[in-house]
């Protein structure tokens, strides 16, 4: 076997491993090959291992923390076969163990890496640094190579061989090369993974675009009030920074346009803008929605599916009508937020995301919270910058502004000529208390711009008819409209006392007279039991007059 023979010929049983490497293209059965491939090519080969440099992940655990300066990065045991001298080869492709982790620098493997060149050790028994020597002496251990896997001068890792032979020079040869084959796999194979991942964000970054695109409408903020204003310069603040954004406010006020422009000045503006109407999500599909799926996952899932957070990565997630989030998935949520790892409905690994959250509501969530419907931990978590956008009814001098921007807007969408509106109808649109904000200022307008008749140089505007709605927040803490009365709500006892100034009223205009015409139950209108009764009631001695 390769590792095992003398001179030139320790290069030939080397061909077909390096065909093997060549022709895989998935790391995860890569780097198992490799290792188990060298293991099996001769009893004297006692273990067989590859570290991939990676980020410092388990720091706060790892056993040779101590050793590490940066915590930066370090090696990674990424696989590993050993052959026992009473044994069959054993491959773990996801080993443990005290060198899972090999800070760069420390041990021979991490020395392999700072030095970018290879270490030979050509008796193991006698030298003091071997970590384990024990091991050494139970399995017969004469010598150790490690190679550094480099690609274009790039660190990669390192491959570490322990035999039961002297390490000669033909050996450490062909682990060099064996090494470099190595290595130019493993970078060709990660290439390829990385392909694929983008190849599979940008399909589903185009679904998600050509559904906003087909829903498209303007999205420009218009406004010169000091609302509008204040919307604004809080945009401004917040958009550079990561933070977790809670806008809140009826509906139709645009809380949705905050959210673009937050991530249209932000640095995922490159990225994807993914919006989620979490109110239009059937309940038993929250999780597939936001966190996907694996095909056989559950009936109907004919395919793998990518959630939003999934499709989001890089980007925005903007989460519409978040108060609506059922309360048993709003912890899933928060482990999102908090770890950025999720896990795909019917699959066992935790997957990556790197995702900035914006979130509107029309609810009140500190009442939700107070009143058990929303987790507080996940209120805070997104209530890290609040942006509360304003109704127009009270910021009634945008309403010209927005009104002239619409018509333009939907002239241009409708390829319509462009038309104007009259002073009469600014005053009356300015004029209007708008309960579905700037919603129903743009349907209004809509439809006014497709009555208009072709030719038309003015919109055409039909009547508006005021609905007297205004907003409240119920005990639900759902902002919603309701009609209040045309007159003002009197309490119990205010009504009492109008009644009773009414018939002392009526007893001093009869002199005290109840009974028999012109009294006062014939003025009041009420059978003189009936006012008898009220007397007795509301504790009026018959004869009394108003002032006595």
């Amino acid at each position: 076997m390769f590792l095992s023979e003398s001179g030139a010929s320790a290069f030939e049983p080397l061909k077909d491993l390096l065909l093997e490497i060549a022709q895989e293209r998935e790391l995860r059965a890569l780097l198992p090959l490799i290792v188990r491939r060298i293991a099996e090519s001769s009893a004297d080969v006692a273990l067989a291992r590859i570290w991939l440099l990676g980020p410092g992940d388990i720091c706060s655990a790892c056993r040779n923390a101590s050793a590490c300066s940066s915590r930066q990065e370090c090696l990674h045991l990424v696989a590993s076969a050993a052959r026992p001298v009473d044994g069959a080869v054993s491959v773990d492709a996801a080993p443990l163990g005290s060198f899972r982790r090999i800070p760069i620098g420390a041990f021979k493997v991490g020395k392999v890496l700072a030095r970018r060149e290879a270490l030979i050790v050509s008796d193991a028994r006698s030298d003091p640094h071997i970590a384990r020597p024990e091991w050494v002496r139970a399995e017969g251990i004469q010598g150790f190579c490690g190679q550094p896997l480099l690609y274009r001068e790039r660190p990669l890792g390192v491959l570490g061989v322990f035999v039961r032979i002297a390490v000669t020079p033909p050996t450490a040869d062909v682990l060099r090369l064996l090494a470099n084959h190595a290595a130019a796999a493993i970078a060709g194979a990660r290439d390829l993974e990385e392909i694929a991942r983008l190849k599979q964000m940008l399909e589903h970054e185009n679904a998600y675009l050509r559904e906003v695109v087909t829903s498209s409408r303007d999205s420009t903020i218009v406004g010169s009030s000091d609302a509008v204003t204040h919307i604004k310069q809080q945009i401004d603040l917040v958009a550079p920074t990561d933070a977790s954004v809670l806008i809140s406010g009826e509906s139709g006020t645009g809380k949705e346009l905050v959210a673009e422009a937050i991530h249209t000045r932000s640095r995922r503006a490159p990225r994807a803008f993914i919006q989620v109407n979490c109110a239009a999500i059937p309940r038993e599909l929250y999780e597939s929605e936001f966190f996907g799926h694996v095909k056989g996952a559950f009936s109907g899932a004919s395919r793998d599916r990518v959630g939003r957070f999934e499709a989001a990565d890089g980007g925005t997630l903007f989460l519409d009508e978040v108060g609506e989030i059922p309360l048993d998935l709003q912890g899933k949520l928060l482990r999102v937020l908090q770890e950025g790892t999720f896990d795909r409905i019917g699959e066992t690994r935790s997957r990556q995301t790197d995702v900035r959250i914006v979130a509107a509501t029309n609810r009140d969530l500190s009442r939700e919270v107070d009143e058990g419907r929303f987790r507080e931990d996940l209120y805070y978590r997104l209530n890290v910058f609040p942006i509360e956008t304003p109704p127009l009814r009270e910021r009634r001098e945008d309403i010209v502004v927005i009104a002239v921007h619409l018509v333009a807007a939907i002239c241009k969408r409708m390829n319509r000529a462009p038309l104007a509106l009259g002073a009469k109808e600014l005053a009356e649109l300015e004029a209007h208390d708008w309960p579905g904000n700037v919603r129903e200022l743009r349907n209004v307008l809509e439809r006014a711009v497709i009555s208009t008749p072709h030719g038309a140089m003015h919109v055409v505007m039909p009547p508006l008819v005021s609905s007297g709605r205004a907003s409240r927040v119920p005990r639900g803490g759902e902002r919603v409209s309701s009609t209040p009365p045309a007159k003002p709500i009197l309490p119990e006892t205010e009504i009492r006392r109008l009644e009773r100034d009414n018939i002392l009223a009526a007893l001093e205009a009869t002199r005290g007279q109840v009974f028999g015409p012109g009294g006062a139950a014939d003025l009041l209108g009420v059978k003189p039991t009936t006012l008898a009764s009220r007397l007795k009631k509301l504790r009026i001695p018959q004869g009394s007059l108003k002032g006595s």
